[in-house]
């Protein structure tokens, strides 16, 4: 399957060519669309693909990160303010879905938006009309909603933290973006697109046990994790990334998680006995010793603080010999 390259978005993944075919059809529409997805997955990116793939293009995309609103500052910095509408309020203030007309307003962390103004935004959202702070004129607006969750809001819904109407207002087309651990195939595609970000001046090569690393690795932080680690390796990369270049933190775990997928009949299997379990998870520590140390038998020996000749016999004991 061919990759996409295209607005920041990256995949080869059949997981994610799916989503973004079903996107580029939704994102014609004028629908209100809810982005959920782990932190650092990239909703800020789809929406900005979805406000580009559309035929509001050419009109303003502006984001709004609710978390980091004041609580006391949302609905001014929202629905704008007439003068004097509050102590400071010197002059009236266009808010910001007034500074998307025409076009989208993408509202991050929806999540945590205030029960207390999701009425407001609900009326906004049926009405396409607004009224400011201190205000006695409803104002209309025409701008597309797109906004994101890190939790699935039907949670919210239940624990009536979040009003069951506005979450079906805004949930008209659902986006369900995957986690990385989830698409793996796309974490070389992201690597070599995030080293040509921060080297510009030459090519550094990712090797294969490097590679296998890094796909093997879970990333909890997802794209945005991913980002920082190759470019803190960028800083150090001498002619090529090896397994000595990653993070320690990465390093370990993808040893870890390699180990418990190659081990994981031998970990499940009933039938198995104690000794074939415990040859299972020596012969691939052996082989994960290895692998971290390039093929050099002496660091991997003293990784396993093994001594040589001990060593040597695992492998010869395994048929890791080659």
């Amino acid at each position: 399957m061919n990759p996409t390259f295209t607005l920041s978005l990256i995949a080869q993944s059949p997981v994610m060519q799916e989503l973004l075919n079903q996107v580029d059809i939704a994102a014609g529409s004028d629908s209100s669309m809810l982005l959920v997805g782990e932190t650092g997955v990239g909703k800020e990116l789809f929406a900005e693909y979805i406000h580009k793939k559309s035929d509001r293009i050419q009109m303003p995309f502006v984001k709004v990160g609710l978390a980091s609103l004041p609580a006391e500052l949302l609905e001014s910095e929202l629905f704008g303010h007439e003068k004097g509408a509050y102590t400071g309020a010197g002059a009236e203030k266009k808010g910001l879905f007034e500074l998307a007309e025409g076009g989208s307003i993408f509202l991050d962390d929806i999540d945590d938006f205030p029960i207390h103004l999701q009425s407001k935004l609900l009326r906004v959202l049926e009405s396409r009309e607004l009224m400011r702070v201190g205000g006695t004129a409803s104002i209309p607006v025409n701008v597309r909603v797109i906004c994101a969750s890190k939790i699935d809001l039907k949670l919210l819904v239940d624990k009536n933290l979040f009003r069951s109407d506005l979450y079906y207002r805004i949930n008209v087309v659902p986006v369900n973006i995957p986690p990385l651990r989830a698409r793996r195939e796309d974490i070389p595609l992201l690597v070599h697109h995030f080293l040509r970000r921060f080297i510009t001046d030459r090519i550094v090569e990712v090797v294969p046990e490097a590679m296998h690393i890094l796909e093997s690795y879970d990333w909890p932080g997802n794209i945005r994790e991913l980002r920082n680690v190759v470019q803190r390796m960028a800083i150090f990369a001498n002619g090529s990334i090896t397994p000595k270049s990653l993070p320690t933190e990465i390093h370990s775990a993808g040893t870890l998680e390699s180990i418990m997928k190659a081990c994981n009949r031998c970990l499940v299997e009933e039938k198995m006995t104690f000794d074939e379990v415990v040859n299972c998870l020596e012969m691939n520590l052996v082989k994960q010793a290895l692998l971290k140390a390039e093929g050099n038998r002496s660091q991997a020996a003293k990784a396993l603080n093994l001594s040589p000749s001990t060593f040597r016999d695992k492998l010869k004991k395994f048929n890791l010999e080659d």
